[in-house]
């Protein structure tokens, strides 16, 4: 469980919101409904934040727009420990300007995926990460072969922990038995929940944190379930496990954004619209996410 002293001197542990990208209409960003998003998540016991992440569809973002996401979050959020932006981009030298920039926003840390132009070698995964190390700030490495092509291995991990250049990994590769070896090559690294449908596995296994998708439209139910998850209370944590996971694993699906929005508007919050090429979900997948929002609302899942 998150304590003060605990979110001062390690502030990327806990329930962490992958924050998605509020847009009007036009696709302009909406940063009052944003910022009244984030003071919800930390309202409803939420640790903190990460915006510019996946969700929040930091590809489409020019480099002013993520920094002004950054420091709207920084605001809202009462403490920039609570903000983890994510400085992930194709060159090092972007990620390091948008970590420096974090930096001087306050934030508290920040979320950085491999090089992701081309399946890179260890030397250079390891050089871009002592990079953006250099902007000061505690780096969560994003460990997402299937979008990157390079896969963060507990050996590679355990090489940049040594190095000094990361603190935490959000493991993302679905694979839970990775868990115990990250424990065994790099005893010191953090081990954040990566995907919302491994919560309950992964938080046996050890790990502290959850960069999560699903509180964005259930934070209550979502803290009710992370809390007893890591204080291994199985009775409270596998029943709620079970209920949320027909959401949950939607976080694992290449339509994760647009399903996290369109469950945020079943549920009276501001999900609203994509930037291109996104595109809205099909009818099939539209009515399966307001089902299982609809059925964990009944449930007084929120």
């Amino acid at each position: 469980m998150s304590t003060n002293s605990t979110a001062r001197n390690s502030p990327w542990r806990g329930v962490m919101v992958a924050t998605p990208l509020t847009l009007r209409e036009d696709r302009s960003i909406d940063f009052e409904a944003y910022a009244g998003h984030v003071r919800d998540l930390v309202e409803a016991g939420c640790d903190g934040v990460v915006p510019n992440g996946s969700l929040g569809e930091y590809q489409t973002l020019t480099e002013q727009e993520r920094d002004h996401v950054v420091r709207v979050a920084v605001e809202a959020a009462g403490d920039g420990a609570r903000v983890m932006p994510g400085v992930s981009a194709y060159d090092s030298a972007q990620s390091r300007r948008l970590a420096d920039r974090a930096a001087e926003a306050g934030a508290g840390s920040v979320l950085l995926l491999p090089p992701n132009g081309y399946p890179c070698e260890d030397a250079a995964v390891r050089a871009h990460y002592a990079e953006v190390a250099g902007a000061g700030l505690p780096v969560v490495a994003y460990n997402n072969p299937y979008d990157t092509k390079v896969d963060l291995t507990p050996g590679l991990l355990a090489q940049l922990h040594t190095d000094g250049s990361i603190v935490a990994v959000k493991e993302f590769s679905g694979d839970v038995r990775r868990a115990y070896e990250i424990a065994e090559e790099a005893p010191g690294l953090d081990l954040l929940v990566g995907a919302d449908d491994v919560l309950l596995e992964l938080a046996l296994a050890g790990a502290v944190g959850w960069i999560a998708g699903c509180p964005n439209m259930l934070p209550a139910g979502c803290v009710a379930l992370y809390r007893a998850a890591v204080s291994g209370d199985l009775e409270t944590a596998l029943p709620l496990y079970r209920r949320l996971h027909p959401l949950l694993r939607w976080d694992s699906k290449p339509e994760f954004v647009q399903a996290i929005k369109a469950s945020m508007d079943i549920v009276g919050r501001h999900g609203g619209p994509t930037r291109p090429p996104r595109l809205p979900l099909d009818a099939e997948s539209a009515a399966a996410v307001r089902a299982a929002t609809e059925k964990a609302l009944a449930e007084g899942l929120d």
